[in-house]
């Protein structure tokens, strides 16, 4: 299982190459599970050192693709400005940036429905020509982090398909709880 505090007292990220953008619909399965963590490690510890509401981080995040680019790329950010190799003055950019990033998620929550307790597919409005979505409803979350470990086990398997690769299920659990 995840440990709500992992990424506190972490100076050392799981990937251990220079940042660079991730296109998350490129991803392997390998790289995707590797960003899955690094990215959620990244998303606790942020919401928890600047108190973050729901309304701008919910536990759900992981199901939205919208708060997923988002917080991606902030993260990307993040790397980018706190680099030892970058100028002192760069936090300061982050900063600014974290505050337009942070307006841009608040929309994003609000419009995609998800919350503190309870998460909904975000709603897509159909073109003309376009069938009419079904309707959404609300799920109840009640272990956030087995939400996450579970979506993730299904994303890193979805990507293994589509790859031809088979795979074992169970070794990403293993994985994925080891760290």
């Amino acid at each position: 299982m995840f440990d709500d505090q992992a990424f506190d007292g972490v100076t050392e990220p799981l990937i251990a190459e220079p940042p660079h953008p991730v296109n998350w619909n490129l991803l392997t399965a390998e790289q995707a599970e590797t960003e899955w963590i690094e990215l959620n490690r990244w998303v606790n510890w942020l919401r928890r050192t600047y108190g973050l509401p729901a309304s701008i981080i919910p536990p759900f995040w992981h199901r939205h693709p919208e708060l997923v680019w988002e917080l991606s790329a902030l993260h990307l950010h993040w790397l980018g400005a706190y680099d030892p190799e970058q100028h002192g003055s760069a936090p300061f950019g982050w900063h600014r940036d974290f505050a337009d990033a942070r307006n841009r998620l608040h929309d994003w929550v609000a419009t995609s429905g998800t919350r503190l307790n309870r998460d909904r597919p975000t709603r897509q409005t159909a073109w003309p020509g376009e069938s009419q979505a079904g309707a959404v409803e609300d799920v109840a979350i009640a272990d956030r982090d087995a939400d996450f470990v579970e979506f993730v086990v299904a994303d890193i398997e979805r990507r293994r398909a589509a790859d031809g690769q088979s795979s074992d299920p169970q070794a990403g659990c293993r994985r994925m709880n080891d760290r």
